[in-house]
């Protein structure tokens, strides 16, 4: 029988998650053929930095508030106190998830901007860092109106819109005159509207590998279409002679009269930047800061403390208040090393230069893990810090953490068929594939961390396998797998190699009437450790460990994503 229990979090992040935990039920249910039972799925962090470094009052954060793989940053406000602010995806299902909050610092994923196949369209053989680039969000007063704005590298540059951002969007509104990446909307005082995006060199002719400009053109948003001539406003960069590479993720803004223009320049990588135009018309021609970049890490001591590095991609928000503040992603490596946590979302305030431009760090300073914003008290449900949750399956629909590759894959797993459990079927889709694998996977959040399941499987067949997936990529993943050789059952640890296939890392012999395991992954960040336990969760064995990390890491794989945890069935 189920239970529920409140689980805290740990002392370093103060804050406290209601969460379910399931009890061992003495009868087992059917198992079907070919199919696996996950009763529950438990994620628990344990950052040291969030351990060794308490928060010290209050109105203090974490300023990573989306911590793991929130990458590609955008908000926005109605002007009534509620902010919203949406991240990328690229090809997992449901797309670009959704953020809301009363104050900037506690926030709450209210659900999904793309929730329906028609939403996302051609993600079939899209690898995974495919799919949905650079989401932006925007408010339009003038229609009390949300949109959001992307890429969809398989299908070009659309739209979709609401008045409920807490509930469904719209079908996509193609814009195929809107070439490149990285769209955003900007709805002026007076009615007007445009559309700012990333695009090729000027007659497509690059003078060198990362020439691209900023385009805009006005946009009619009461017929949905964009009107008149596009028109660059940006070629190479904030610094043209010294061949700046990737002006993207543009976003406008209109602030005591006059018009800015913000733009990731660099690259994501670590020399990654934000940097800072203005002009007098939302049409340019817009001029570079002269102290530009407003936000960067580049150019510090990697050998520092707990380094952040490839900040950018920034997005710019004034509170009721008055004040501002900005989003933008960054990673936080283990000593400059590697990371498998992926771009994450950080948090800090805006300050104005005496000549009129936001800033938001200067000269040598670092971005902060700590920040405060006074006058807002931290809740009990946090975003950020070192958490614990479990998972019981005994609701009808997945939590928003959860997805699947792709496509909705409801085919392949069901919340319903045993009441209780994540069922997956063995299905004959690899992870390695670009296709809808049985794959059901969370973010990793933390460096250090453990992971468990418990997961009723009979495997009759040499082909079947289920367990936990450790993947980053097609070519990079762990498979901690419950399976059979010949008469034998086996838990095993299979290593994807790309175009060498799967290697087998460890492998042990389990008793013959073997039907319940527990699963458990421990991090250190550098290494994994993979534990198994029969029946009863209390006696663990180690399988093995010093598994490497590094494997799926960005600084291995590349690609823009993080890493992902969870559970995972196949015939493949």
């Amino acid at each position: 029988m189920k239970r529920f229990v409140l689980l805290t979090l740990i002392a370093a992040a103060s804050a406290q998650i209601l969460v379910s935990c399931a009890g061992s039920s003495s009868k087992l249910p059917v198992i079907d053929k070919g199919t696996a039972l996950f009763d529950n799925f438990s994620y628990k962090g344990n950052d040291a930095f969030y351990r060794n470094n308490p928060l010290p009052s209050d109105d203090s954060f974490y300023t990573p508030i989306l911590p793991g793989w929130y990458s590609d940053p955008s908000i926005c406000t109605n002007g009534q106190g509620d902010y919203f602010l949406v991240t990328s995806t690229f090809v997992y299902f449901p797309g670009v998830p959704i953020f809301h909050s009363r104050d900037l610092v506690n926030w709450k994923q209210v659900g999904h901007v793309l929730t329906r196949p028609s939403q996302l369209v051609n993600m079939q053989r899209q690898h995974v860092s495919g799919g949905i680039f650079a989401p932006a969000i925007s408010y339009n007063p003038h229609n009390q109106t949300y949109y959001m704005v992307t890429t969809n590298v398989g299908a070009g540059n659309f739209y979709v819109k609401t008045q409920d951002p807490f509930g469904e969007w719209s079908d996509p509104i193609m814009l195929p005159e809107v070439g490149g990446i990285d769209p955003s909307f900007f709805f002026d005082e007076d009615g007007k509207a445009y559309i700012v995006n990333n695009d090729e060199a000027p007659d497509f002719k690059a003078e060198y590998d990362g020439h691209r400009t900023i385009r805009v053109q006005e946009f009619d948003w009461k017929n949905d279409k964009t009107v008149g001539p596009r028109k660059i406003l940006v070629n190479k960069g904030a610094n043209p002679a010294e061949n700046p590479i990737w002006i993207e993720g543009p976003h406008m803004y209109k602030i005591n009269g006059k018009y800015y223009l913000m733009d990731a320049e660099g690259g994501t990588g670590t020399m990654h930047s934000e940097v800072i135009f203005r002009a007098d018309s939302p049409m340019g021609p817009f001029k570079p800061w002269k102290n530009n970049p407003i936000l960067t890490q580049r150019h510090l001591d990697p050998n520092r403390d707990y380094p952040i590095t490839c900040a950018g991609h920034a997005d710019l928000v004034q509170t009721q208040e008055g004040d501002w503040w900005a989003v933008f992603l960054a990673c936080r490596p283990i000593d400059n090393k590697f990371e498998n946590l992926g771009r994450e979302t950080f948090l800090l305030p805006v300050t104005w230069t005496e000549d009129g431009y936001p800033s938001i760090t200067e000269g040598d300073e670092v971005i902060p893990m700590i920040q405060k914003r006074e006058g807002v008290k931290r809740d009990a449900q946090v975003t950020f810090g070192n958490f614990e949750v479990v998972e019981e399956f005994d609701q009808p629909e997945l939590g928003y953490q959860w997805h699947t590759l792709r496509a909705p894959a409801t085919e392949l797993y069901s919340l319903t068929q045993t009441p209780g459990y994540l069922t997956l079927k063995c299905a004959d889709v690899a992870a390695s594939e670009r296709a809808t694998p049985a794959l059901v996977a969370r973010r990793m959040q933390h460096h250090e961390f453990e992971a468990e399941t418990r997961m009723l499987f009979n495997p009759e067949e040499e082909t079947e396998k289920a367990g936990l997936i450790l993947f980053k990529d097609e070519r990079h993943h762990y498979f901690f797998a419950f399976g059979k050789k010949g008469e034998d059952k086996t838990i095993s640890l299979l290593q994807n190699e790309g175009r060498q296939g799967m290697k087998e890392l460890a492998s042990q012999v389990l008793p013959a009437d073997t039907k319940v395991l527990n699963l458990k992954v421990v991090s250190t960040g550098e290494t994994y450790a993979f534990l198994y336990s029969i029946n009863d969760g209390k006696k663990w064995d180690e399988l093995i460990k010093g598994v490497d990390a590094e494997f799926l890491s960005t600084a291995r794989c590349g690609g823009f994503t993080g890493t992902v945890i969870g559970p995972y069935a196949t015939t493949k």
